[in-house]
């Protein structure tokens, strides 16, 4: 019965193994240092490409605007039906930003000057409550309460985005159900027979090196999958590569087909 066991033990062990090859090798094929980590709700199972960078800290970047928006929402600070955004006319670098917005297209266009104004209303000492409360991440001095998730003044880790993942989709934290209820019809970016994908990605673009995030959750039909990836970017070519290994992964273990 010991050699079953053990016959058992080392034949999961090799699975492993070669799961990890197959993640590594979708990696190396893009010649791009990162990590990523799935996380199963029902399965109690986690998958983690390079654990040491899993659990370092790096600025969030967009991804924060998850957390932002349960709590601005939690706060009354935005409208969930209209128009919740009144463009001043000033012109941004981004086309998709130079018009009033909804909190869906906001969210989904990464509107830096929407969630700038949500930052004024909400205040530093509001978000260091939440933070607290969900222990989400570090932030440090804030020098501008409206870019400290863009400026390096908050950190989070993969570790830590997949955490807070799992705590919203059990809703776990003290938010209104209509806090959880607006983040996942805005963070809704795919959806198939087979699956649903809701996500954000993140662009630390004044970091150096520049820092490349998706993060989010995929709905099958037997569970659901935490996610969490972060890139170093050579450049802003490497952007897609976000979404693209990420897919790969999941394909890798037959989450997604």
């Amino acid at each position: 019965m010991k050699h079953i066991f053990l016959v058992f033990l080392i034949l999961c062990s090799n699975f492993a193994l070669a799961e990890d090859k197959a993640i590594s090798a979708i990696f190396s094929t893009e010649g791009v240092d990162g990590t990523i980590i799935l996380k199963s709700l029902r399965g109690d199972k986690t998958i983690t490409h390079n654990d040491a960078r899993a659990s370092r800290r790096f600025a969030s970047a967009s991804t924060f605007k998850i957390f932002n928006t349960l709590i601005a929402v939690q706060e009354n600070v935005v409208s969930l039906s209209g128009t919740a955004f009144r463009w001043d006319g000033k012109t941004h670098d981004f086309p998709d930003w130079n018009r009033d917005q909804t909190l869906e297209s906001a969210f989904k266009v990464s509107c830096v000057w929407c969630y700038q104004e949500i930052a004024k209303q909400v205040g530093e000492e509001t978000y260091r409550r939440y933070l607290a409360l969900a222990r989400y991440g570090a932030l440090s001095n804030v020098a501008d309460s409206t870019t400290f998730w863009l400026d390096g003044s908050f950190t989070v880790s993969a570790v830590e985005q997949v955490a807070l993942l799992k705590k919203i989709y059990l809703r776990e934290l003290p938010f209104r159900d209509d806090a959880y209820d607006a983040l996942k019809r805005v963070m809704l970016a795919e959806q198939t027979d087979s699956y649903k994908l809701y996500a954000k990605t993140g662009w630390a673009g004044r970091m150096n090196p520049q820092i490349g995030w998706y993060v989010g959750y995929v709905e099958t039909s037997d569970d659901v999958w935490f996610f969490a990836i972060n890139l170093t970017l050579r450049s802003e070519t490497d952007l897609g590569l976000r979404q693209q290994i990420t897919k790969a992964v999941l394909r890798a273990e037959r989450i997604i087909p």
